[in-house]
């Protein structure tokens, strides 16, 4: 079983009230994901995840921590921390150290192989896919995979 750290966008997609026709997608996708592929999974968030869907300005913000109860969550510890500002530094993710850069830094410093998103600019971008890669080669980590979705499925097919 692959780790997959699910990023908020995830869990906004699935309880998005939103009809513009990527919404709809996203959100027949990412529940299609949760019923179907992460029984699958051994699934993780982190505190950064469980912050930004606690937000009383979050839409759905119970629904959305429903579906987190349970959740293994890792920690933020200094050493993410640390990483987040070394990606937030090289330009790898927008500042300020928190967000995107929490969340790349905590699957990073975790060994996390998969970190699941909707977040295309920042996050499952080709372009900062290599910066990423760059930027962790050098410090001796190794980044995880960054996908949405949609293209993260059938792993454990035989």
């Amino acid at each position: 079983m692959a780790r997959v750290y699910l990023e908020t966008s995830f869990f906004s997609a699935c309880v998005s009230t939103r009809t513009t026709t990527r919404s709809l997608y996203w959100r027949e996708v990412s529940n299609e994901w949760w019923t179907f592929e992460a029984p699958r999974h051994d699934l993780v968030v982190s505190g950064e995840v469980i912050a930004e869907l606690s937000d009383p300005a979050f839409p759905q913000r119970d629904q959305a921590l429903t579906m987190v109860k349970g959740l293994p969550s890792l920690e933020i510890s200094d050493e993410v921390i640390g990483l987040a500002e070394v990606l937030v530094k090289e330009k790898v993710m927008p500042g300020p150290v928190a967000g995107d850069a929490l969340h790349v830094a905590a699957a990073t410093w975790h060994s996390v192989e998969f970190l699941l998103t909707w977040n295309v600019k920042h996050l499952a971008n080709p372009n900062k896919r290599t910066h990423l890669g760059t930027v962790c080669l050098r410090l001796g980590l190794v980044p995880p995979t960054i996908v949405t979705p949609d293209l993260l499925r059938g792993l454990n097919d035989d």
